[in-house]
């Protein structure tokens, strides 16, 4: 019985260069694929910072419930990035029945208005 021992050993030796290799190819393709979130994320957030600009037409630094309404119905950029955004309650201030109970969930603080903290975490939640 003893013989199986050595032939084990030496198998699990020539097995260990190509996992280590794979090891390597696995962690490059991780590292470019978190890369890749992270080039997404930061340009997401860009945009998600220009939507709240586009839509924030007095520049008071938060989005009124009036600031959205319109925006929503005219402007193509903030259209487009709302729809493509992946956070419901932001797809959902383009759909005038629930634009009511989207601001209230996207209004943490209560305030009336959506700030930028609400809107980046929004942007946030629907990033993860």
């Amino acid at each position: 019985g003893r013989s199986h021992g050595p032939s084990r050993v030496s198998t699990a030796k020539k097995s260990v260069i190509p996992k280590k290799a794979a090891e390597a190819r696995k962690a490059r393709a991780k590292a470019a694929a978190e890369k890749e979130v992270a080039a997404f994320k930061e340009e997401f957030l860009s945009a998600a910072r220009q939507c709240f600009r586009l839509i924030d037409k007095d520049q008071g630094g938060s989005l009124s419930k009036a600031e959205i309404v319109e925006a929503v119905k005219s402007d193509q950029v903030v259209i487009k990035f709302l729809t493509t955004c992946g956070e419901e309650n932001l797809q959902f201030l383009l759909h005038p029945p629930r634009l009511q109970k989207a601001l209230e969930i996207l209004d943490t603080d209560k305030s009336g208005e959506v700030d930028a903290d609400e809107w980046e975490e929004a942007i946030n939640r629907g990033l993860s």
